[in-house]
């Protein structure tokens, strides 16, 4: 691991944590290391927070490997604050149905091809069109394909997603942002040529910051951690910005620290290292 870990023990009130690529191993699992760490900076005290892009159908099987009490979850790139303790979202801050048709008009306008699904129902579920290529088995209850686009404009979205064939990532995700800037924010966590679209001002820096203030704990206070370019905002956000290892080159770039892969726990090695120093 580089760099040291040099916030005081009283600085770090709350951990968040991305889980694709940061938490989750390559093979999605988390590793009893990690699920332990966790736990003891819950026993400890402290609060630890999921933030990742997914959606909050996609969670039930990283909380099953988790111990202790159930962390809060903010979901779909900020747009999404959840209590699994209570089944209940705290906050939503969708894309209504008409800012869904400027975006997706403007879209269909300037990149051919392009193919759209939307998170609905504050991302129990997901709506698709046919030309989108799905994810989960014929029989996933979460997730249907309208009749019509147009369907997928008749409900708030807390996240619309946005495929166009293959694609590099990195032009793909910045030609999207152009088109969409003014409307609405665009990032991307995923190498499959997928870009994330939510509601202006809605980033997981955003969600973070609502949920840190509902529980009275500063950014400087908080450490963060993640791999992709969603993860930026909240990375910039955070008093402490960690890295893991296989993080994207933007994400490297704002961290304080880099800490080991995902598949060698470095989240589980940076807070083991950062709660040995308080001893």
């Amino acid at each position: 691991m580089t760099g040291e870990v040099r916030p005081r023990a009283d600085e770090i009130a709350l951990v968040a944590t991305d889980l694709d690529g940061t938490l989750l191993r390559s093979d999605q699992t988390i590793s009893d290391r990690t699920a332990e760490t966790l736990a003891k900076v819950s026993a400890e005290g402290g609060h630890v927070v999921l933030v990742t892009g997914r959606p909050v159908r996609w969670l039930s099987s990283v909380y099953a490997q988790l111990r202790g009490p159930l962390p809060l979850a903010v979901c779909a790139n900020g747009a999404v604050v959840y209590d699994p303790e209570a089944d209940r979202v705290l906050r939503a801050e969708p894309l209504a149905p008409e800012e869904l048709a400027q975006v997706c008009a403007r879209l269909r306008e300037e990149i051919p091809g392009a193919a759209f699904a939307v998170e609905v129902a504050d991302g129990r579920e997901m709506w698709h069109e046919s030309s989108y290529p799905r994810r989960g088995g014929p029989d996933d209850p979460t997730v249907r394909m309208v009749s019509t686009p147009d369907e997928l404009l008749t409900m708030p979205a807390v996240k619309l997603l946005v495929r166009a064939g293959r694609q590099d990532p990195d032009e793909f995700a910045a030609l999207v942002a152009s088109c969409v800037a003014g409307l609405a924010e665009a990032t991307w966590s995923s190498y499959s040529g997928l870009v994330e679209i939510s509601a202006s001002g809605v980033t997981k820096a955003a969600g973070l910051a609502w949920l840190c203030d509902r529980l009275d704990v500063p950014p400087e206070r908080v450490v963060a951690f993640g791999d992709m370019p969603n993860d930026v905002p909240m990375l910039t956000w955070a008093g402490r910005a960690v890295a893991v290892a296989n993080a994207h080159p933007a994400v490297k770039q704002v961290a304080d620290e880099v800490t080991l892969t995902n598949d060698d726990d470095g989240v589980a090695a940076y807070l083991s290292r950062y709660r040995e120093r308080r001893r």
